[in-house]
């Protein structure tokens, strides 16, 4: 009689596994996160046109700036899911968290939305499309230290012609399904301030890749302030990339107007990427940006860039660049930097 109620608890306790296992594997095909990022660094003998002296360092980032995140999805049903996305910058060479002291947590993306047939709308802290659309129309990418274009448009210190950061707070963001290879994006950043509807950033952006060509277009307007004085800048980028195998070439053509400053600039940039192995390539990029501004010397800026990327497995590559820059109002720089970087 024990043997039998023993048997019938163990049955039911198995049918009850069995359930609780289809239901995980259930919620685990419906919901998943994922933790994912990027570690790297890089010495160098550093010297801008406008610096006195080249500086030995190691740096943080690079070619890509380090950072760690989370994303994740869960299925609503009906072909509707709901999506975010918390990234945060950090430095490796320091143990310090953000690109600086002024970043928040999670400086790089921290957005919540949704994701279905219509494409994809998100809310919060967002990469501005202009420079995720610049990423993949020159040889250097993202890199804020190593790529001219990145450089000449959002770095300070080499005169960054496009007012404003990399990414946008309080944004809505909204992404096409891909049609063809063609999609496109809408972005507004509220201003949060009383009385003041109307004066936030927006941007329109279009991309298309297909085959061997990649193209994309960029129209923004930026402001650095809601209340007096307002600096507003308008904007625009287009740019190609064709890859003919044997190498892969860029061309953009950026420009810029801001009102409070009465700031005028136009960038143009050419480069190429070219496998000269498996495993690595040969990277040329070169920009020139010229601003015209009331009051102040009209200026010339050039900025070349000329490296070696080596994959030494899909996750870890080694590089060796060497940038050269050139600004008509100082002398002229160069920057030597071997690094190393690993994606998880």
């Amino acid at each position: 009689m024990k043997s039998n109620v023993t048997l019938k608890r163990t049955a039911g306790a198995a049918l009850l596994a069995a359930i609780g296992a289809g239901m995980n594997a259930e919620v685990r095909a419906q919901s998943s996160v994922e933790l994912y990022g990027l570690v790297g660094t890089y010495v160098a003998s550093s010297k801008r046109a406008d610096t006195p002296t080249a500086t030995w360092l190691e740096g943080s980032g690079g070619l890509t700036t380090s950072y760690w995140g989370m994303r994740g999805t869960e299925d609503l049903g009906g072909n509707l899911k709901a999506v975010f996305t918390l990234e945060s910058f950090f430095q490796p060479d320091t143990g310090g968290q953000g690109r600086n002291a002024t970043d928040p947590f999670f400086a790089r993306n921290a957005y919540l939305g949704l994701q279905g047939g219509f494409g994809q709308i998100t809310f919060g802290r967002q990469t501005n499309p202009t420079y995720a659309v610049m990423q993949r129309l020159n040889p250097f990418g993202a890199s804020v230290v190593f790529s001219p274009l990145v450089t000449q448009s959002f770095v300070a210190t080499f005169g960054g012609a496009i007012v404003g950061d990399t990414v946008w707070n309080n944004a809505v963001r909204y992404e096409t399904p891909d049609f063809g290879g063609f999609s496109g994006t809408a972005i507004y950043g509220f201003g949060e301030v009383p009385g003041h509807n109307g004066t936030a950033n927006i941007g329109l952006h279009g991309f298309y890749s297909g085959g061997n060509l990649t193209a994309g277009v960029s129209l923004q307007r930026v402001r650095s302030g809601i209340t007096a004085p307002i600096i507003s800048q308008d904007a625009y980028l287009a740019g190609i990339g064709y890859d003919f195998k044997w190498a892969k070439l860029f061309a953009t053509i950026e420009g810029t107007s801001t009102n409070g400053n009465d700031a005028l600039t136009r960038t143009y940039q050419v480069g190429f990427s070219v496998p000269v192995t498996t495993s690595g390539s040969v990277l040329v990029d070169w920009a020139r940006t010229t601003r015209n501004q009331p009051r102040t010397p009209y200026s010339i800026r050039n900025t070349a860039s000329l490296g070696y990327d080596y994959f030494l497995s899909k996750r870890t590559d080694v590089y060796a660049i060497y940038m050269f820059d050139k600004l008509s109002t100082a002398s002229t720089g160069s920057t030597f930097a071997l690094g190393l970087r690993h994606k998880f």
